[in-house]
C-alpha cells in the first residue's frame, strides 16, 4: 500500500492538543491498517515550544522540506498564530503545499494560518467558537460557521478548538480507510466514534452551567440518560428528592435556565445527532426525543437552530459527501 504523507504544521506558540491528538489517531490508524507516514514541519527545524512550554521536535523546516507531494496537509492553532500567519515564508510553504495537497485541513485557530495562505477563500469552514468573529472580519471572502465540530468543504476539512481536531482525524481516516479501522482506532484511544462534524461547539456541558448539588445534578442526571422520557417538573422533582417548586428554584438558581427550557435544549441536540446520523422520519426522531409531534419538533428546532429539521438534515448529507455550500 502507498503510504499518504500526512504532513503537520507547527510554530512557537501552537496549540500542543491541535498536533498530538490527531497525530495519534493518524498513527494508531497506520499501525492497524497501514497507509500513514506522518511528518512535523515548522519555519526551522529542531525543537518548537507549544504555548503551554511543551517542546516538540519539528522533523523539518520549510527550507528544506518540498512542498510537493503531500498528501494530507494539517495546519495546528494556537495562540502563535497570529505571528506565524505574518511570516511570509511559512505562507509561501503552506500555500504551495496546500495548492497541491490531496486534502487540507486545520484545527482550531489553524484555519488563520490557512486563510492567511488564500487556501480557504470561497470556503466554508469553521474554527475555534471564540475566533469565529475575528475569521469572519479579517476574511470576508470566507464564509465562517461557529457551530459545528468539523466542516468539510471540497477538499479543505477545519475543525473547531483543540480536541475537535481527534474527531476531524477520525472522519479522515474513515473517508481513507473505512467505518471500521476508524471505529477500532476511536476504541483505543477510548474516544466517541465519533462525534458528527454537525454537532454544536455549544454542546450542554459548554451552553450551560454546571449543577453544584446532588439533588440538582440527580435531575440533570435524568434529563441526559433519555432526552424523550417525560421530564416536567414533577418528575424532576421525584428524581431530585425536592417538591417541584424547590427545584425549580434550585434549578434556574445554578444552572441559570429554568428546569423546561434545559430539557427542550437537550432534546434539540439529540434531535440534531439523530438528523444527522441516521435516516429515520422525522416523526419517529420527534417522538424518540419528546417532541412528540413533528409539528412540535419543526417550530422548536426552527426557534432554537434557526432552520428547519429536513433543511438541517439535507446540510449535513451535503457537507458529509463533500458538497460545496
Amino acid at each position: 500500500m502507498n503510504q499518504r504523507r500526512v504532513v503537520f504544521v507547527v510554530f512557537e506558540g501552537f496549540q500542543s492538543l491541535d498536533l498530538t491528538g490527531p497525530y495519534e489517531v493518524f498513527q494508531q490508524a497506520g499501525r492497524l491498517a497501514g497507509g500513514y507516514a506522518c511528518e512535523i514541519v515548522a519555519p526551522s527545524p529542531g525543537l518548537v515550544h507549544a504555548g503551554s512550554g511543551l517542546p516538540v521536535h519539528a522533523g523539518h523546516g520549510i527550507a528544506t522540506l518540498s512542498p510537493e507531494g503531500v498528501d494530507t496537509l494539517v495546519v495546528a492553532g494556537g495562540t502563535g498564530v497570529y505571528e506565524a500567519r505574518n511570516d511570509p515564508g511559512l505562507t509561501a510553504w503552506v500555500a504551495a503545499a496546500g495548492a497541491g495537497a490531496r486534502r487540507v485541513t486545520s484545527v482550531c485557530s489553524g484555519a488563520f494560518l490557512l486563510a492567511a495562505a488564500g487556501l480557504l477563500d470561497g470556503r466554508r469552514v469553521t474554527t475555534h467558537w471564540a475566533r469565529v468573529d475575528q475569521l469572519a472580519r479579517e476574511h470576508p471572502g470566507v464564509t465562517v460557521d461557529g457551530d459545528p465540530i468539523f466542516v468539510r468543504d471540497g477538499r479543505v476539512w477545519t475543525s473547531a478548538g483543540v480536541t475537535a481536531g481527534m474527531d476531524l482525524a477520525l472522519a479522515l481516516v474513515e473517508d481513507d480507510l473505512g467505518g471500521d479501522v476508524a471505529l477500532e482506532v476511536a476504541r483505543r484511544l477510548v474516544m466517541y466514534l465519533r462525534r458528527p462534524g454537525s454537532q454544536s461547539q455549544f454542546s450542554v456541558a459548554l451552553w450551560s452551567a454546571q449543577p453544584s448539588t446532588d439533588p440538582v445534578r440527580a435531575a440533570v442526571s435524568a434529563i441526559h440518560a433519555d432526552p424523550g422520557a417525560r421530564h416536567d417538573i414533577q418528575e424532576l422533582a421525584a428524581h431530585a428528592g425536592l417538591s417541584p417548586r424547590h427545584l425549580q428554584r434550585r434549578f434556574t438558581a445554578e444552572l441559570g435556565v429554568p428546569p423546561g427550557s434545559y430539557v427542550e435544549r437537550v432534546r434539540v441536540e439529540a434531535a440534531r445527532r439523530a438528523l444527522a446520523e441516521s435516516d429515520d422520519p422525522v416523526e419517529v426522531i420527534a417522538r424518540r426525543c419528546g417532541f412528540g409531534t413533528a409539528e412540535t419538533l419543526r417550530r422548536t428546532f426552527h426557534r432554537r437552530v434557526g432552520v428547519a429539521p429536513s433543511d438541517y438534515r439535507d446540510r449535513f448529507h451535503s457537507i458529509a459527501k463533500g458538497g460545496d455550500l
